[in-house]
């Protein structure tokens, strides 16, 4: 549990699948809020966290099932305002002294409700609702199956849909809130007015900042630390690159960063990664240039896990073996990020089942012996970005793409040799550099070429040509888990396909990949 000084607000998580947007809503408006399985929320852990507010989440399950999830009796005790949405909604009805009963598929009068839907306010006026209503009615996402057919005492409806005659119910006495639709969703396209005026009703000051934030990390770093030695698995991405300027501004030349080259970067990016950090930030930098080591491992290998399983042992034993000739080092620094903390946080029965165990290095914590040093545990990737910016990194490093693990390797399906890295390499360094001039690099989650493992019969003036094809790839993503590809116009491929063909000898065809995440995956491998 963090040990924040901010104002807390509870999220009870009851297994939906778009707990985390409430959270990511919450935070835009510097609120500072944590995910908790319901299972963990005791009578002791309230005491101990002492929200300012709390939030039910919606979820799978029915509040009509013996053993359905529940908050504990105490939550309602504690005199502070709560938020149910959808399941928390019928929640918070049964527990209190309401009704709830299972939806009937069509039909009127609390039926289930799947989509799009229209509430209307009735003639009581809410602090929730103030300038909700754009019009006479207000679009939300409904999805649910059960429905509240009868409200707790003290409660009153102020909302109602065609399908939800209870869809915004309240005991103002009591600063209870209930709604049967989710405003965290974007198909509610005014959701964030209801959470701002939730937290204002609460009393929150939306004091949770990267400027706070950054003073109250320093200090946690240093008090973790002490006078010992910290190392740093430095990949040159936003989230280590943060949390090695974080820590460094926190302890100085207490800390150490390891970065790991494995002959898999783009181009010039291990001379850009070692000179800012290195000489810009004057970090110590041990810069483990180890690519003869990784490509030697790897010649002949074409099947894409056995890559990746090669690349991830040596990684490990290359970063124990420079980090063993540290005196003194006690902890590993990792960029772990709330995303990965909620992941990893099993939802027993319900959807939010352990997706992941996060250890971004491989499991080093255990096998060295470390313990490990997370500065960016509360914050999500948009929140990193920003501290970076209070930190002062440059935007070039701020906005990067994602690049994966495994580098290059997983960009060049079948065998990998150097000829097609060094092809590999400057044909993406051309696709950005036309991305970046036709300013489309912010509008892109991710974009890079893969060099295809065929040949391909070309005309270059008047000689036949046998080389590489090459995909380009580009998709827009808010978290990466789903992707659509992003619509260049037909100019802008043309003109990218003439640069690289004309730029890059070992390439006379180039595609575009137009797969959306899922059916496909963003990598090619």
């Amino acid at each position: 549990m963090s040990q924040t000084s901010h104002d807390r607000l509870l999220i009870v998580d009851f297994g939906s699948q778009v707990t985390q947007l409430i959270a990511r809503r919450l935070r835009e408006l510097n609120i500072y809020c944590e995910i908790h399985p319901y299972q963990n929320v005791s009578d002791a852990f309230l005491k101990e966290f002492a929200p300012k507010a709390m939030i039910f989440s919606g979820g799978p399950d029915t509040v009509t099932r013996e053993g359905s999830p529940r908050p504990p009796e105490s939550a309602y005790k504690l005199g502070v305002p709560i938020l149910g949405i959808c399941y928390g909604q019928q929640v918070m009805m049964q527990d209190l002294g309401g009704k709830v009963e299972g939806g009937k598929i069509s039909g009127g009068g609390g039926t289930a409700e799947f989509g799009r839907a229209f509430v209307t306010p009735t003639d009581e006026k809410l602090g929730l609702l103030d300038d909700w209503f754009a019009d006479d009615k207000e679009q939300v996402w409904m999805s649910h199956g059960d429905h509240v057919s009868e409200l707790a005492p003290g409660f009153r409806v102020f909302g109602t849909s065609p399908n939800a005659p209870y869809a915004i119910t309240a005991d103002t006495d009591r600063n209870f809130y209930a709604v049967q639709f989710h405003p965290e969703v974007h198909h509610t396209p005014n959701g964030k007015k209801l959470y701002e005026n939730f937290i204002r009703a609460a009393g929150f000051t939306g004091d949770w900042t990267m400027g706070a934030y950054r003073e109250e990390a320093i200090r946690k770093i240093r008090d973790q630390v002490g006078d010992k030695q910290v190392i740093c698995g430095l990949s040159g991405g936003v989230d280590s690159s943060v949390a090695a300027v974080l820590i460094h501004e926190a302890i100085g030349d207490q800390l150490t960063c390891v970065f790991v080259d494995h002959g898999l970067l783009r181009q010039n990016e291990a001379d850009e990664v070692v000179g800012m950090f290195r000489d810009n930030y004057n970090i110590p930098l041990i810069h483990a240039d180890e690519s003869e080591l990784f490509l030697g491992e790897l010649n002949g290998v074409s099947e894409p896990e056995i890559k990746r399983k090669i690349i991830g042992r040596l990684f490990i034993d290359v970063f124990q073996k420079h980090a063993n000739a540290i005196e003194g080092a006690e902890f590993l620094a990792q960029g772990t990020l709330y995303p990965d903390v909620i992941e990893s946080v099993s939802f027993s029965g319900g959807p939010s089942v352990t997706i992941k165990s996060h250890h971004n290095v491989g499991g080093l914590p255990e096998k060295m012996g470390l313990k490990l040093v997370e500065p960016l545990r509360e914050l999500f990737k948009d929140e990193v970005r920003a501290l970076g910016r209070e930190l002062g990194l440059p935007d070039s490093f701020i906005g990067r793409h994602p690049f994966p693990g495994p580098g290059l390797a997983i960009r060049c399906p079948g065998e990998i040799t150097r000829e097609k890295l060094e092809i590999l390499r400057k044909a993406d360094a051309v696709y950005i550099d036309q991305i970046r001039k036709h300013g489309l690099y912010d509008d892109i989650w991710q974009a890079f070429v893969a060099v295809l493992p065929v040949r391909t019969v070309g005309v270059m003036g008047d000689g036949r040509t046998y080389d590489f094809a090459c995909a380009l790839r580009a998709v827009t993503s808010v978290d990466g888990m789903t992707a659509d590809y992003y619509p260049f116009s037909h100019e802008f491929l043309g003109e990218t396909a003439t640069r690289i063909i004309n730029e890059v000898q070992g390439i006379n065809r180039v595609t575009y990949d137009i797969t959306s995440k899922p059916p496909g995956t963003i990598e090619w491998e």
